[in-house]
């Protein structure tokens, strides 16, 4: 099979028929052949009855419905499961996402050889309380990742087959798949400037908050992708720095005053020095610090995929 699409949604029963009757008019002009799958998250409208009907009328269209709301990592997650497809295509429900778009998107793993192509709404039809933290939150997510994209939350998205089942989306990630994917040793990853369609049903699913998890899911994102494996490395080596501070400002202190004893210099008690305090708290801060890079190692060795690496080929 060419390629499989991958459609979260959630209370998008308007619009289901209108962007499954465009996606296969795509399909049919291209001759690609393919699949559908429109995983409902739980939605409370008849998104699913009109799944169904859809399903019933076109065997490519296939559906899955979640009993209740679990969130877009999970649909993703379950769809990249399902998928046969030699490119899968993400895209959103909400008809903001042009399947005419498509047929570029497989072409660039196809033919261009890229593991996965992200869609990028270079024009956007958003008001500015939605645009200006998009961009800041773009920005921030370059710099911690060290992926050049522009648009992380775009929805629209092209993978080699092998990339979806390399990858595990859970909790908010769907936002750091190309992180995921390289990661994975998926690295030739790539953005293509798509349209943004004004929303035509509806309204959107997501508010402000969707940012501040957004900066919380990349700290975590970051700091899995780089120290997951190897916790201790950032742990034990923060955890040491504070000690040896904590330590070299004890030491001062003694030296100080065995100094000024030894020279009959009267001398202030130790325990009456604030800087005792501070070195005090930075060596207990350290060893705390080193302890949970300790007990954060032992975790991830005793984790069940802790050699679990993607072999590519053998000969």
């Amino acid at each position: 099979m060419d390629i499989s699409i991958v459609i979260p949604l959630f209370n998008e029963e308007e619009s289901l028929p209108e962007l499954c009757s465009w996606i296969e008019k795509v399909m049919l002009s291209n001759n690609y052949s393919y699949e559908v799958l429109l995983i409902d998250d739980g939605s409370k409208d008849n998104s699913w009855s009109v799944i169904e009907e859809l399903s019933s009328k076109n065997k490519s269209i296939k559906g899955i419905k979640f009993r209740r709301n679990y969130g877009k990592s999970a649909a993703l997650n379950i769809g990249f499961q399902k998928v046969t497809g030699d490119v899968v295509i993400t895209m959103d429900a909400d008809l903001q996402d042009s399947p005419d778009e498509i047929p570029e998107l497989y072409n660039k793993i196809m033919k261009e050889n890229f593991d996965l192509v992200s869609g990028w709404k270079q024009k956007r039809y958003d008001p500015l309380s939605k645009t200006i933290p998009t961009k800041l939150f773009n920005w921030a997510a370059r710099k911690a990742s060290g992926i050049y994209l522009h648009d992380f939350n775009c929805g629209l998205k092209s993978y080699k087959n092998t990339v979806v089942k390399s990858v595990e989306v859970h909790g908010e990630m769907h936002r750091y798949i190309p992180v995921l994917a390289k990661w994975a040793g998926f690295a030739n990853i790539t953005e293509q400037i798509v349209e943004h369609q004004s929303r035509k049903y509806g309204e959107t699913k997501f508010g402000l908050e969707r940012f501040v998890n957004g900066f919380l899911d990349l700290l975590t994102i970051t700091f899995v992708t780089r120290f997951g494996k190897k916790p201790m490395h950032l742990f034990g080596v923060i955890g040491s720095i504070m000690f040896l501070i904590g330590f070299s400002m004890f030491g001062y202190i003694v030296i100080d005053k065995l100094i000024a004893m030894s020279n009959n210099i009267a001398a202030k008690n130790i325990a009456d020095m604030s800087v005792f305090y501070v070195a005090l708290t930075s060596m207990i801060i350290g060893v705390q610090l080193f302890l949970a890079g300790f007990i954060s190692e032992m975790i991830s060795r005793s984790s069940n995929d802790r050699n679990n690496y993607q072999i590519e080929k053998e000969v």
